[in-house]
């Protein structure tokens, strides 16, 4: 990606006004057109309860969790980054308070490793058509800025290890330990040592969730610097906006 290319790129937080172009995104991949970011943000037993809720006012599962997901978005609360090539929707990292993700948050394979009330990044993903064009490095580098202005004192990833047996990039919303290290959000990196049973807002999420856990999962953190201590340098070559 040339120069231009890469100054197209530009990273807006998902708000209410920004709903329709979220909604785009989430459609273009099936996966994400069934998640809609709800599934780390549920236990098992609250996604059953919630699905059991939409069930009953005849509508599916996935739509229902797209509602939910609006809702959230609406309630003015933290919710994630869009990446914009030009006006078009690329990309999305969820991201926000630990405490908001509660399938992250109770996780065996990812406690607390101390009192620090991080945020976390728990889901990454970007189109067929923008992967490997800096996409990725453009969100994550946000994200942390977008925390720092919140007052966050780090931000965390659970990466998959690379060392992990190959899945298709849908499948790696987690992203890759290779992939968020080189694209800044390094220090304090830890290997997984217990499976965490009982996942699954979906079977394919269940799947590949309890694979990812099981086999080598990893903490990064990145210490959040309060914007007005950022120097030039650090700063990341893609536009991060309120």
């Amino acid at each position: 990606m040339t120069g231009g290319s890469r100054d197209r790129i530009l990273i807006r937080p998902v708000t209410p006004a920004r709903i329709l172009d979220f909604e785009l995104l989430m459609r273009s991949n099936a996966i994400t057109a069934s998640c809609w970011d709800i599934f780390p943000r549920r236990l098992n037993a609250d996604g059953a309860a919630r699905r059991k809720y939409w069930t009953s006012k005849r509508v599916r599962a996935a739509e229902g969790n797209r509602r939910d997901a609006v809702a959230l978005v609406r309630s003015g609360r933290p919710f994630g980054l869009i990446a914009y090539d030009a006006k078009e929707p690329v990309g999305f990292i969820s991201a926000g308070p630990r405490a908001a993700y509660p399938r992250v948050d109770t996780s065996k394979v990812t406690p607390r490793i101390d009192d620090v009330p991080v945020w976390v990044v728990p889901c990454l993903y970007v189109r067929r058509s923008h992967r490997d064009r800096g996409v990725t490095t453009a969100l994550l580098r946000a994200a942390v800025d977008y925390a720092a202005k919140r007052g966050a004192p780090a931000v965390e990833g659970y990466p998959r290890s690379d060392d992990a047996p190959r899945v298709a990039s849908e499948s790696a919303w987690f992203g890759t330990r290779g992939a968020v290290s080189a694209r800044r959000l390094p220090q304090g990196a830890r290997r997984a040592t217990r499976s965490d049973a009982g996942l699954g807002a979906s079977r394919h999420h269940a799947r590949e969730d309890r694979r990812h856990q099981t086999l080598t999962g990893a903490l990064l953190r990145r210490t959040c610097v309060p914007p007005t201590l950022t120097s030039s340098r650090s700063l990341t070559a893609f536009r991060a906006a309120s």
